[in-house]
């Protein structure tokens, strides 16, 4: 397999092999309730009342795994599988989005730079991939130079995103189990669901490293 191919494979499968075992995982998980008994909506404010956080707003997202949080607006956002589940899944997940509120408490650095760096990230994402493609269809070198910083840009928001997603979900599975929310025989149905959305970010990061690379290979051919 030559480096181009070597290349195009990481781009493309490690996303897709990670989007199916997210969905496996959480379509396995969302159909064992936890015996709590609380929604992820409940789970979440409780959560958070433990940790003293009593200024985050609850709502529900649209969509199939819209669940965030806004640092800017204290906003956890929830999708509605997950705000009036009583799964497993749906614990895990909310969890998770609280452990970012907790991170935001207490200051976390990596989320802080995650923060202040996603408008240019916005701003970058929808522009880089027309940049490269006009800069090579006219052959442009400063349009494809630009492209290659966009990726760069976009490179250092995924490794930055990394410590952020781990750390979110190595919190959501310790208060899950000092509150009693979730009992040790779930917790693994919970490690199942985070760990695999775990790889998500992983597998982004190396699309975009790998993307990168092809570009600048690309660029030194040209």
């Amino acid at each position: 397999m030559g480096i181009g191919l070597f290349l195009l494979f990481l781009i493309l499968v490690p996303g897709l092999v990670a989007q199916v075992m997210v969905r496996s995982a959480i379509n396995k998980y969302s159909r064992v309730p936890a015996q709590s008994g609380r929604s992820g909506a409940q789970a979440a404010a409780e959560l958070m009342a433990d940790a003293g956080i009593h200024d985050v707003q609850i709502t529900r997202a649209d969509g199939f795994l819209g669940d965030h949080y806004d640092p800017r607006t204290k906003t956890l956002a929830l999708s509605p599988d997950v705000y009036d589940g009583h799964s497993i899944a749906a614990l895990g997940i909310a969890a998770h989005e609280t452990g970012h509120a907790i991170q935001h408490q207490h200051l976390y650095a990596p989320l802080q730079v995650r923060s202040a760096i996603v408008p240019a990230t916005m701003f970058v994402s929808q522009f880089v991939w027309p940049i490269v493609l006009i800069g090579f269809l006219f052959r442009s070198p400063l349009l494809i130079e630009l492209g290659i910083i966009g990726y760069a840009i976009l490179l250092v928001f995924q490794l930055v995103t990394l410590p952020v997603e781990f750390n979110a979900s190595s919190q959501a599975k310790m208060i899950l189990q000092t509150s009693g929310l979730i009992n040790r025989n779930e917790i693994q149905g919970v490690n199942s669901v985070l760990n695999a959305a775990a790889l998500t970010y992983v597998a982004a990061a190396v699309a975009t490293a790998a993307q990168l690379a092809r570009l600048i290979l690309a660029n030194r051919r040209r």
